[in-house]
């Protein structure tokens, strides 16, 4: 049994929903949660919450927002091709499944997604909640990855990690190397570590590493 797990946000997609939430409603300096949380003053999972609350518009809006983030448009076949290669594929991110499953659905594209849950409401804003039911609950990502990442080591012969942000470091670590797929912060991160790993550009360039 073979088991990939990847991150979502400038995984499968190029770029972040919180850094356009970001950029469509932008905060001072002095009051931005993600420089909070940079700085360790507040948990990965309350910075993005708070992001996800200041959003105001409409939801066709916001999905619009959502479609920006580009998501690999050959992500379906690119799907379809590891599981002929007997990989298992699930999505593992500290993000919200309100924009996740739209994309992955506007995609064509079907697999397990471990999120934090989320509701839209056009005067609370996006409102993520930590998934209060899930094995693998998280206080400061809201979803363990590196505890969905031991909970397939115990279950494959081979598992796979793909990633891009801080909250990636700690499952990217826990593969093989050979397994091990990154781009942007954590490729830098794993590089100025003297780690090996493969960088990648796009989703498909993981699926096309895999099934060569």
């Amino acid at each position: 049994m073979k088991i990939l797990i990847s991150d979502f946000d400038s995984t499968m997609t190029r770029y972040d929903f919180y850094d356009l939430v970001r950029k469509r409603w932008p905060v001072p300096p002095d009051d931005d949660p993600w420089q909070h949380y940079r700085a360790g003053k507040i948990s990965h999972f309350d910075a993005l919450a708070e992001i996800f609350r200041r959003i105001r518009g409409t939801e066709p809006e916001l999905l619009e927002l959502a479609d920006a983030m580009e998501i690999d448009t050959d992500l379906a076949i690119s799907l379809v091709q590891v599981r002929e290669h007997g990989w298992e594929v699930a999505v593992a991110s500290a993000g919200c499944n309100w924009y996740i499953n739209h994309l992955l659905a506007k995609a064509g594209a079907e697999v397990m997604v471990y999120a934090n849950p989320g509701t839209f409401d056009p005067v609370k804003g996006l409102c993520m909640t930590l998934p209060e039911n899930s094995p693998f609950l998280s206080p400061t990502t809201g979803v363990d990855k590196l505890g969905i990442v031991h909970d397939a080591l115990q279950r494959a012969d081979q598992v796979a990690f793909a990633g891009d942000g801080p909250p990636d470091l700690d499952p990217a670590m826990a593969v093989p190397p050979e397994f091990r797929f990154a781009r942007g912060w954590l490729a830098q991160n794993l590089a100025q570590r003297g780690e090996r790993f493969h960088a990648f550009d796009r989703w498909t360039d993981i699926a096309r590493k895999l099934t060569c």
